[in-house]
């Protein structure tokens, strides 16, 4: 029988050790206040971000279709994954609006 010894794994230059998170800086650079009108416009450009998204990716779409419809497309693997980053935009606006309101609701239930 022959004899077949297991060599171990040698350590590779893409895996870097964990290195520890530094609690201080990491709060200094995360730490919002979120007060009066800093806070409505935070609030505001989170959502201004999401519709700009479906839009860009609504657009990319559009013309992903133009290219495939006309020929003119090198892949048409790119409009499947347009259509589905596009799809993905609006779900993620929508499921945003739907927490928003439920948080507005819950916080309209609050007895003072």
């Amino acid at each position: 029988m022959q004899n077949m010894d297991i060599t171990p794994l040698q350590s590779t230059t893409f895996i870097r050790p964990i290195q520890p998170l530094n609690l201080e800086e990491l709060g200094k650079s995360s730490k919002t206040e979120v007060a009066g009108k800093e806070g409505i416009s935070a609030f505001k450009g989170i959502f201004e971000e999401a519709v700009n998204n479906v839009r860009t990716t609504e657009e990319d779409l559009v013309k992903n279709q133009y290219l495939l419809a006309t020929g003119e497309i090198d892949d048409p693997h790119t409009v499947g994954i347009a259509s589905s980053k596009a799809q993905l935009a609006v779900d993620m606006l929508v499921y945003m609006r739907s927490k928003a309101l439920e948080s507005y609701n819950e916080i309209m239930r609050i007895s003072l």
